[in-house]
């Protein structure tokens, strides 16, 4: 397996396809792209062979599940080595999306959901605070997502 596996218009004109669509069929996504179904086939095994494609997912609307606030958590750790230990503690959490060691102001940036402020300060209190490696941390709530997208890895003559 290659670290940069280079992928030409076809493949990135597969991976837009299964972006706009990732239950696409490769017969319809071959239709479109006026090339067979079996090429379609082959090339994705091989990006996904390559970790281009690392999976197939949904995108679910977190609201209509209760869960009212997203919100970004920066975490100053007592001791950077102990880094490990702290995302380790917080992949036990169900409502951490996302995290990430970061430079700049916080050693991490967490993403998490909650049903509202009490939930939140509760989750903040009994769970981020209680980690013993966690110094401390700041809590912004997103008040709107205005942009969530993929990268759009067509060419500008393919767009």
């Amino acid at each position: 397996m290659s670290e940069n596996y280079e992928i030409d218009n076809l493949d990135r004109s597969i991976l837009h396809a299964l972006q706009q669509n990732g239950r696409a069929s490769f017969q319809d996504i071959a239709r479109n792209l006026v090339v067979s179904g079996g090429t379609i086939h082959v090339r994705t095994q091989k990006m996904t062979e390559e970790q281009i494609i690392k999976g197939y997912s949904i995108d679910i609307n977190y609201e209509k599940l209760g869960y009212q606030i997203t919100a970004f958590i920066g975490i100053n750790l007592a001791h950077a080595n102990n880094h490990n230990e702290v995302i380790t503690a917080l992949k036990a959490i169900p409502e951490v999306l996302e995290a990430h060691y970061t430079t700049g102001t916080y050693s991490l940036l967490v993403k998490v959901l909650a049903r509202g402020p009490r939930d939140l300060h509760q989750f903040l209190v009994d769970k981020i605070q209680t980690i013993p490696s966690v110094q401390s941390t700041e809590t912004l709530i997103s008040l709107d997502t205005s942009i969530s997208r993929d990268l759009d890895l067509r060419t500008k003559e393919q767009s």
